[in-house]
């Protein structure tokens, strides 16, 4: 009788647990999809340059030129073609990280790259910036001898105010990102080549028996702030994992914005996918959130 009697309260109380727990486990999930949204948000409200390459070799979005162009060599710019014009370079469906990439077979003269300006954002007194891209290869089994950087954003070479990323000439092969300011203040009086310089090695960042293959993609991200101020600092991402960061740069980055571009595959061979580019540093959240979208840096632009 007794437990007649209060088995009506008992079921009214534990609908009312059922719907607090209910509400709040909405609210939780509704407060975890706003913080994932709002990621994305500032993730897509900083980009200013994406190329998917799965419609064209075109980016996608783009704040400057959206074009790709083809260039016989950095001296003969005014030759260059828009499009994609060397026949060692393939824009290749369904094998991309997300849909079609480039596809590399060749080391060959000429050279492609996107124009600079306001693709990335340039500043002369505190610049930040984040380049992320994917990478499929077996470095040490598919690259031809000598250096090879898969991305070069510079107005004149890899030794004045570039920045990069490059496999080392000999297997076993380092990965090392360089952030290297003007050359006439880093090396005033230059003797022999710049890239055997101990001046210019100890301004790199290097990864030993870095985790790239060709049966898997390797996310690699570029990340610096504060470049033309006394306390610049660039780090490099792979997989989502801080691997190095070079910190008290203060060399400064002295561009003819016009004439810089992001040169894309220099002696590399293998397969490119998903290049975009960010007006600020990332933070390593936000660095990990690129490495895990499903859908690739499309995700933010729906």
């Amino acid at each position: 009788m007794i437990y007649r009697q209060f088995q009506k309260p008992m079921s009214i109380l534990v609908f009312i647990a059922f719907v607090i727990f209910y509400s709040c486990k909405q609210k939780e999930n509704t407060q975890e999809t706003t913080t994932i949204q709002s990621k994305y948000n500032d993730l897509k409200q900083s980009l200013t340059f994406y190329a998917s390459f799965d419609a064209s070799v075109d980016a996608d979005f783009a704040l400057g030129d959206a074009s790709m162009y083809t260039v016989p060599n950095r001296q003969a710019k005014d030759s260059a073609k828009a499009g994609l014009h060397k026949p060692d370079i393939t824009r290749v469906e369904n094998q991309g990280k997300f849909g079609a990439g480039l596809k590399f077979t060749e080391r060959s003269p000429g050279y492609i790259y996107y124009t600079s300006k306001n693709n990335i954002v340039y500043n002369t007194e505190n610049w930040s910036a984040a380049i992320s891209f994917w990478l499929r290869l077996d470095p040490n089994n598919d690259l031809k001898p000598g250096y090879c950087d898969p991305i070069q954003i510079t107005d004149a070479g890899y030794n004045d105010a570039g920045i990069w990323v490059d496999f080392t000439k000999e297997n076993p092969r380092d990965f090392r990102l360089g952030v290297i300011g003007d050359r006439n203040v880093w090396n005033p009086n230059p003797a022999g080549p710049d890239n055997e310089n101990p001046i210019f090695i100890e301004r790199l960042t290097g990864v030993k028996n870095p985790p790239f293959s060709n049966e898997r993609w390797t996310h690699v991200v570029i990340n610096f702030s504060g470049l033309n101020t006394e306390n610049g600092e660039a780090s490099l991402y792979l997989n989502g994992e801080h691997k190095g960061t070079r910190s008290q740069i203060n060399t400064p980055f002295t561009w003819d914005y016009s004439l810089s571009n992001i040169y894309l595959g220099l002696g590399y061979i293998g397969l490119m996918d998903e290049l975009s580019i960010y007006n600020r540093g990332l933070t390593s959240a936000e660095i990990k959130k690129l490495y895990e979208l499903e859908n690739g840096v499309q995700s933010l632009l729906e």
